[in-house]
């Protein structure tokens, strides 16, 4: 009788574990705590704290970009050889950040992936924050963008010159820009049902008037539901590629160069597994304390953790295999420039930020192998932050190993950053924190239709998916 008990209890563990959403729940209870953190409750201690961090690194931006426009690109600590340093190296770090949300609000939809339905809505927001952070450094690592930066963007002018179509740097231009264009629309779209909601929900006239306009006169109607799902299935067939395109045309440019280290092949595919691989750990990041802050153990549960990192076990060994790769083919090509690059990676002057990429994205992540560690969330939050650590040291490997020493040993050098490299990059994560701790206090974080279409009840009462 014993062990009979003892299976029950289990068997019932497991099932709570392995639950997309907390037993005990209607209609009515989802809509009310999702909707009472917009309208009704108070903003906790915690919200004003992130908030007054986010305001104060966003200050450091302000004075970072405005020096830099005054002064110019020599504050930074680019030089000859090193011709790019942080611009390039957070830019393509940002993009990484923002793949999450695309991949988790359109494949895992077209797969009918039912955990997605907690996580996909502040998924998203974040990728479209990211993609704004990163939006920043094209512009601004032109020193004088209002002299240069206009050379991007292909309009009708009388210059001597056109923008450089097979340059892939005006790639990113267009890949980028689709990419936020899309992730905006897929986002916005899904938020329609839940304004409608919190239009009439809310109490005060401003609330309503604002939530009444932005849910474009949603009624819920048989006429609205359809448009709805065709909406979504159509932007979600056109941000799936995009998944694969953005950051493979980021890696062109590197891939499209002769300079060693940056000539490979392998790049397109392990840049998009490592998008992957950061942009989970970052949603890993934020899902834990938002979870904790708001009570949302129900709505975020274990499964979600669990899934998720499942899906940054995966990613983290195609970008293990790509490293291995490349140290293979440096061996294997026979030249001596790829051979040299890869020794001095591991041998050189950044020897330890090469290894503690190793450690951060291929030995680290394995721990995920085992259950406990994917369930356990202190272990999820603590990898979800070395990942996102390691994902950047590769961008910083990756740019500078293979610049500072090329073909030419008269012309070798080093790169450090300045104090203004290190106050645009936590500008950007300043502007990345305000704008989502804003979103979180205005708009519903978790879906709250989608929610409701995964309880018991709604198969019973037939509720529109």
């Amino acid at each position: 009788m014993e062990n009979t008990s003892t299976v029950k209890e289990l068997s019932l563990a497991e099932r709570e574990r392995a639950a997309v959403i907390g037993p005990g729940h209607t209609f009515a209870t989802i809509t009310d705590k999702i909707a009472s953190i917009v309208l009704h409750e108070p903003s906790p201690a915690s919200w004003w704290l992130g908030l007054l961090i986010g305001l104060t690194l966003l200050s450091g931006l302000g004075l970072s970009v405005g020096y830099l426009l005054f002064k110019g690109t020599g504050i930074w600590g680019i030089n000859i050889p090193v011709g790019w340093g942080f611009a390039i190296i957070n830019f393509v770090w940002w993009i990484g950040i923002g793949h999450a949300g695309t991949l988790i609000s359109a494949i895992l939809l077209l797969l009918k992936q039912r955990w997605r339905t907690s996580i996909n809505r502040f998924a998203e927001a974040m990728t479209l924050f990211a993609v704004a952070c990163a939006a920043i450094f094209p512009v601004i690592h032109t020193g004088r963008p209002w002299l240069a930066a206009y050379w991007l963007f292909p309009y009708p002018n009388t210059m001597a010159l056109m923008p450089q179509f097979r340059s892939p740097l005006m790639w990113d231009v267009f890949a980028v820009s689709t990419y936020g264009t899309v992730s905006l629309l897929f986002w916005y779209v899904g938020l329609i049902p839940d304004l409608a909601t919190l239009r009439d929900r809310a109490t005060a006239k401003f609330q309503k008037i604002a939530y009444g306009i932005l849910s474009l006169g949603w009624r819920g109607s048989a006429v609205h539901w359809h448009r709805y799902e065709t909406a979504s299935l159509l932007l979600a067939g056109l941000a799936t590629p995009l998944v694969l395109s953005v950051h493979t045309i980021v890696s062109f440019d590197f891939a499209v160069s002769v300079i060693p280290g940056w000539h490979a092949t392998i790049f397109p595919p392990y840049f998009v597994a490592g998008a992957i691989f950061s942009g989970f750990a970052m949603v890993v990041t934020l899902s834990i304390p938002i979870r904790a802050i708001y009570g949302l153990q129900d709505f975020i549960t274990l499964k979600h953790l669990e899934n998720m990192a499942k899906v940054m076990l995966a990613t983290g060994w195609i970008v293990f295999y790509g490293y291995l790769m490349e140290i293979f083919i440096a061996w294997y090509s026979g030249n001596e420039y790829e051979r040299y690059m890869m020794i001095n990676r591991q041998m050189g002057p950044y020897a330890p930020f090469y290894w503690a990429l190793i450690f951060c994205n291929g030995i680290a992540p394995q721990i995920f192998w085992w259950k406990k560690a994917r369930t356990s969330i202190p272990i999820l939050f603590i990898m979800s932050i070395v990942i996102n650590i390691g994902m950047w040291l590769e961008r910083f490997i990756i740019v500078v190993t293979s610049l500072h020493r090329d073909f030419l040993p008269s012309s070798w050098g080093m790169y450090w950053p300045t104090i203004w490299d290190w106050m645009t990059y936590a500008g950007t994560l300043g502007l990345f924190l305000t704008l989502f701790f804003l979103f979180i206090r205005v708009l519903p974080m978790i879906s709250i239709f989608e929610m409701r279409t995964i309880i018991p009840q709604a198969k019973v009462a037939g509720v529109h998916k």
